[in-house]
């Protein structure tokens, strides 16, 4: 979601295409192979970037490449959602704009409750039959939701949902009642989005970040009291004379139920260290610690 053409649809705080391939170039010679976007991200720009970063700096079979369904692409009833329609379109202008032939790890972005679930799952189906898609996932909604999604593939034989992507961080842990548990019971891979908080976790007191003066989404979802949360993390880096992200990041995927966290990163120095994260770990102590504050409940994220 960090990439995009400003001039295309892209946020202030989004990066060009040179900026965003020489990051892409950069985490594949770390060895990273998940690849996540989105049909909605920046206008449609950051497939693109993508998908041409793919061609250039590395075989299609060596990468899993995700996109996911489900935001207004343009105006009228058809120009979003999960209709059979709507994922029939999409699906082939993803295709083309990551200049490809099949998409790894096909996702509804949300929960479309004017579309029959049935009807999604139909049109999900189909996309794998016909080899346009290999896997199919979700993204941030009620365990209530995704539990009827999974029953209703089983009862029908379907293709099964196989990942989901919800909001997790030492900030906002709705995720733990409910979700991580129906999916470690199910098998279901979790790749957790926005696992610093929109920065909130790795940023000192009364600073902000270009993204953070002008993401809505951010004020929504985070409070002034959770600033008491990324002072603990910034005291155990500095105790473990490490750079805050690395323990944010160690904390999310140190639960078993998470198979890998979603990074977005905007400067080399960002991406090494979501890399080197992957060899942090944490005590009881330090995690018993980070999570000490008692945790108020909130809305689930995407979930309206």
């Amino acid at each position: 979601m960090s990439f995009g053409e400003p001039g295309r649809g892209g946020k202030p705080w989004s990066l060009g295409a040179d900026a965003s391939r020489d990051i892409i170039k950069q985490a594949l010679e770390y060895g990273v192979n998940f690849l996540d976007t989105a049909n909605g991200y920046s206008a449609e720009s950051r497939e693109e970037i993508v998908g041409q970063a793919v061609k250039d700096f590395t075989r299609r079979e060596e990468v899993v490449l995700s996109t996911k369904v489900w935001m207004r692409m343009r105006p009228g009833p058809n120009g979003a959602g999960l209709s059979r329609k709507a994922i029939s379109a999409e699906l082939d202008a993803s295709l083309k704009r990551l200049g490809t032939g099949y998409i790894d790890l096909y996702r509804i972005h949300r929960w479309d409750y004017d579309t029959p679930i049935e009807e999604t799952f139909e049109a999900l189906h189909e996309a794998v039959k016909s080899g346009k898609v290999r896997y199919i996932g979700a993204s941030s909604m009620c365990a209530w939701q995704f539990a009827k999604a999974l029953y209703l593939a089983d009862l029908n034989g379907w293709t099964r949902f196989v990942s989901m992507q919800d909001h997790y961080n030492l900030i906002h842990r709705e995720a733990e009642r409910e979700i991580l548990p129906l999916c470690a019971d199910q098998g279901i891979g979790v790749i957790p989005w926005s696992p610093l908080a929109r920065g909130r976790l790795t940023r000192a007191r009364d600073t902000a970040a270009a993204r953070a003066e002008t993401d809505a989404g951010g004020k929504i979802l985070h409070r002034d009291e959770d600033q008491a949360v990324a002072e603990r993390v910034h005291e155990v880096a500095g105790k473990r004379g490490l750079p805050p992200a690395q323990v944010a990041l160690a904390w999310v995927m140190r639960n078993p139920a998470v198979t890998s966290p979603v990074v977005g990163v905007t400067k080399p120095a960002q991406l090494a260290d979501a890399v080197a994260a992957v060899d942090v770990e944490l005590d009881e102590d330090e995690a018993a610690y980070l999570q000490e504050f008692f945790y108020k409940s909130r809305p689930v994220a995407g979930s309206r």
